[in-house]
């Protein structure tokens, strides 16, 4: 089947649809993008690197600054009143003991281990009761979504809010979780032949790197076992959406793409998106327009058809049908965005799952077969993503969707993009997460935006340093292929500062996005507040929120949400024993952390003196 018939056999399918691509808002669709970044200035300001010079440039920005009102926002978080005075003196404590005993080689390395042995020694009521008094209540709500409401309610009564997380996970062993990975991500078609596919090594399954808890930092993991499984773990985000929403007025809830579905359809459809990526630079270089920025890239429409006519003889009326005014490129140019509008969601999923060859120009199969049991699980991963999300948008809930390994991410952030379209009409319901330590971060953030844009929805993102840093260049150097992560972490904060100020540059231009700027780093919130006064961005807008995980740096959290700016902690919760593995990766997270900065354990100190000094020594939070 060639190129051209397939996307015309598209077209014929769904005439309506493609009908509007280029004249008003509507098909078009966005996935992974990948450019050179123009060079800009650092400057090392304590220890974290900031943009300094060479401004963000804007597609369509307008702005008159001489007429924008400010309104300054100014925080001190060195003000240790202000930043504990929703903890008792207990609370500073815990923090105090907690945050130290992070900072032991052998405490952390051994955690599991201790842990076990206390349970065995202590009994079960009475490690449920040490552990609450240390890393369980330092870093987990509570048991359920009633235990958690209290500490809810005392966080909104300071100005801050929840993103809710129900944190159990599996504790398997490494074989245990090899074994799922092996079994979830491979087809039947590549068991059966597994030397007989063109599928790029990246995207396929890998023994070593099965076990994908290793070298990740804040997030969960989910095997796949069966679709019933899939089905519990989509009541459990119901739960949780409705817990979020039953808590609070204007919560966020968290879910993982990979606790949905069979994975495998994650790593075909990310290597089918990377791959027409791939295809689109390679006509652009033959139009000599690979050095361009990516939304600069814009194919002109008659040498596009003499090169696929070169590389494929026939089938050339669907050429011309292809390229007519009606379809494509009334501009008489196609951009990226128009390319991606061409895998269109509403075939047989998996005829999704084909790639052009980059030597004919012909479409092929990504794989040989699909199984009808492969092609409902990836219909029902589907299904499961739309029921969540008119869950959250039945309950006034915002759905964070979490970022994950780069393999699965292009079709994490596609499924992400399509609800959003379809969701975020009004406002913004669905957030997709974008990981700055990742060399093409800028690029997918300013193509979605600009997808936004075309179509008229609300932008809504998360926006992180990252979690897998440690596994991804481990899995990149192993298997062969390039490291996709920044080189350093002045290079991710340099990322991280330049996709957050484009970003804010969008709000302040159209008021149709919105960001959660989620880190721990004081000097990017700074950097944050900073661009906010100067672009008259006020807090009370509720266009930037601020993130911070439950536990964890309250000097920044606290003072900004009794300053008025939305600000939330990640609120993970579950039973005791079964966050057990989370608590175990918090504290290995910790241990870097802690070691690296002094600065929480010092304000935790000064304001406890201050306390005694102050006569202070059973306060307690009024509220």
């Amino acid at each position: 089947m060639s190129y051209a018939k397939f996307v015309a056999a598209l077209f014929r399918a769904n005439p309506g649809n493609v009908r509007n691509i280029r004249s008003s808002p509507g098909r078009c669709r966005s996935t992974v993008a990948s450019t050179k970044s123009k060079g800009e200035k650092v400057q090392q300001t304590d220890g974290c690197a900031a943009v300094d010079a060479a401004r963000v440039e804007l597609i369509n920005q307008t702005k008159n600054v001489e007429n924008t009102q400010l309104c300054k926002s100014t925080i001190d978080f060195d003000n240790t009143e202000e930043a504990y005075k929703s903890k008792d003196n207990v609370e500073l404590l815990r923090s105090l003991l907690v945050f130290k005993l992070c900072t032991i080689d052998v405490l952390v390395e051994k955690n599991k281990e201790l842990m076990d042995l206390t349970k065995k020694l202590l009994g079960q009521w009475m490690f449920e009761k040490l552990m609450k008094m240390t890393f369980y209540g330092q870093f987990v709500a509570g048991e359920d979504h009633n235990a958690i409401k209290p500490l809810i309610q005392k966080n909104q009564a300071f100005g801050v809010g929840a993103v809710l997380d129900y944190s159990v996970e599996e504790d398997l062993t490494q074989e245990e979780a090899v074994k799922k990975e092996m079994d979830a991500c491979v087809s039947e078609a590549e068991k059966e032949s597994p030397d007989a596919d063109c599928r790029e090594k990246k995207y396929k399954a890998h023994r070593q790197f099965g076990d994908r808890r290793g070298g990740v930092t804040s997030a969960r993991t989910y095997f796949y076992a069966d679709e019933s499984k899939c089905d519990n773990q989509m009541e459990t985000f119901i739960n949780c959406i409705s817990a979020s929403g039953g808590a609070s007025t204007d919560g966020f809830s968290a879910i993982k793409m990979t606790a949905l579905g069979r994975p495998q359809f994650l790593l075909q459809f990310s290597e089918v998106l990377v791959k027409w990526r791939q295809f689109f630079n390679f006509l652009a270089a033959k139009q000599g327009k690979s050095d361009m920025m990516v939304l600069e890239q814009k194919l002109e429409l008659e040498p596009l058809k003499k090169t696929l006519t070169k590389m494929d003889s026939g089938a050339v009326d669907d050429k011309e049908n292809w390229f007519t005014g009606e379809k494509l490129g009334l501009s008489g140019t196609i951009d990226l965005l128009d390319w991606n509008s061409l895998i269109d969601d509403t075939t047989k999923i998996s005829n999704l799952l084909m790639v052009p060859n980059l030597q004919t120009g012909q479409l092929e199969p990504l794989l040989n077969t699909f199984t009808a049991e492969e092609e409902r699980q990836m219909k029902r991963m589907l299904q499961r993503v739309d029921i969540l999300a008119k869950h959250a948008m039945a309950k006034g809930v915002r759905l964070m969707v979490d970022a994950e390994q780069t393999y699965f991410q292009p079709a994490i952030s596609r499924l992400t993009l399509e609800m959003q379209r379809k969701f975020n009409t009004e406002k913004p319901i669905i957030f997709n997460t974008y990981q700055c330590y990742l060399k093409d971060a800028y690029d997918n953030v300013t193509m979605d935006v600009e997808l936004s844009r075309r179509e008229g929805w609300y932008f809504g993102v998360k926006l992180v340093r990252g979690a897998y840093m440690y596994q991804e260049r481990d899995r990149a150097k192993e298997i062969g292929y390039e490291d996709p992560i920044n080189p350093d972490y002045e290079a991710t904060n340099r990322m991280y500062h330049k996709c957050l100020e484009y970003l804010l540059e969008e709000i302040n231009h159209s008021r149709k996005a919105n960001i959660m700027v989620a880190t721990h780093n004081e000097d990017t919130v700074k950097f944050t507040l900073e661009k906010m006064n100067e672009m008259g961005l006020s807090p009370t807008e509720n266009k930037v929120y601020f993130g911070q995980l439950l536990g964890m740096c309250d000097q920044i959290s606290f003072p900004l949400g009794q300053a008025g700016f939305p600000v939330y902690k990640y609120v993970p919760y579950g039973p005791v024993n079964e966050v057990i593995p989370y608590l175990s990766r918090r504290a290995q997270e910790n241990r870097g952390f802690m070691k690296g900065s002094q600065r929480e354990r010092s304000l935790l100190w000064t304001e406890l003196r201050r306390r005694v000094l102050a006569g202070q020594m059973f306060y307690k939070p009024v509220y």
